[in-house]
């Protein structure tokens, strides 16, 4: 029988341990003992996803080797910048040919790896076509009470990736396979860049053309960039690209679209991150997510444009002329 280490108990963490249990023995991770007996005990994370119910069946622990230790996949739900330091820590109770499925939408400052690139540093000798990610237009609360929605599964193993397919598939969580582990993984980092964008855009007053254009022209920076690191161009038009984008650049429960409607009213960074219960991957992606460009050669205007906001101090009220009046240029289908 199949067994899953959900490691990792913020919201999307504990909303996949719950589809997961449905079909497998499941144990969710906690850093925090207090709230792995609160999750065990009441059937509730009351921290970050309250007044949903959990199955019964959900086990959570705050020990890294009862979690491990007889997982036969391991699903990594710890935010980009953490991943690296808990992995370390879980890593000897990993067997080398365990599928391990991230969660994260980061990229690792400093070093600029994206989360698969960091788990196969962290466990050397891992099988690497057994390591992947799981992404999608996929907000936790939503997904956790059963609405639609669906997703994407991509691993280098295709039998792998079909068994962990079956073993996320829900009544109202449908999973889709894709072998383009690249794609799918810069998509999800800098979806969350984008939302930021759309967010100011929000927060300035403007409407729903200059979103659609703002999206549109995003998908464009997240496709140029994705194939120069090797993506699949048709990754990006499915569920962990324009999906994804969709959703985080739309939905009020989006924390990085959040942050961007902060800082167009005018509030300072600091002040709305500290108020926050969750991360904002977008708020620490960005720099890297436009080192990787820079290095690539790919050009960002609007990223780049986030990154100013966020790092230099750069005034949200000019997102729409300095985007608009750059210099004239064909589509070209949308990616140039």
């Amino acid at each position: 029988m199949t067994r899953v280490a959900v490691i990792g108990a913020g919201s999307w963490g504990t909303a996949v341990a719950a589809i997961v249990c449905a079909n497998a023995p499941t144990v969710l991770w906690a850093r925090r003992a207090e709230l792995a007996d609160t999750i065990t005990t009441t059937h509730e994370n009351r921290e970050y996803l309250p007044g949903v119910d959990l199955p019964q069946a959900l086990h959570a622990t705050s020990s890294l080797e009862d979690a491990c230790a007889s997982a036969d996949v391991v699903v990594l739900g710890v935010p980009s910048h953490g991943l690296r330091a808990v992995l370390g820590d879980a890593c000897v109770h990993i067997a080398p040919t365990v599928p391990i499925v991230s969660l994260a939408k980061g990229i690792e400052q400093g070093s600029l790896k994206r989360m698969t690139e960091v788990v196969l540093d962290v466990l050397e000798g891992h099988a690497a076509d057994r390591v992947g990610v799981l992404t999608g237009p996929n907000l936790a609360r939503e997904v956790a009470t059963g609405q639609p929605a669906a997703s994407v599964v991509a691993m280098g193993d295709v039998a792998v990736a079909e068994q962990l397919q079956r073993l996320f598939m829900g009544g109202t969580f449908r999973v889709y396979t894709n072998p383009d582990v690249v794609g799918c993984e810069i998509a999800g980092a800098l979806k969350n860049v984008l939302a930021i964008g759309a967010g100011i855009a929000d927060g300035l007053g403007y409407g729903d053309n200059t979103k659609a254009a703002l999206m549109t022209r995003g998908l464009a920076e997240l496709a140029r960039l994705g194939v120069a690191l090797g993506g699949d161009p048709l990754t990006f038009a499915g569920l962990a690209g324009m999906g994804d984008l969709i959703a985080t650049c739309s939905s009020p429960h989006s924390r990085n679209r959040h942050v961007g409607v902060e800082l167009g009213k005018g509030r300072a960074l600091d002040d709305v991150v500290a108020e926050m219960n969750m991360v904002a991957e977008g708020v620490k992606s960005t720099a890297a997510v436009l080192a990787i460009a820079e290095h690539c050669g790919v050009e960002m205007p609007l990223a780049s444009f986030v990154g100013r906001v966020l790092y230099e101090g750069a005034r949200p009220a000019d997102l729409v002329p300095e985007l608009m009046l750059r210099k004239a240029k064909p589509e070209l289908h949308g990616i140039r």
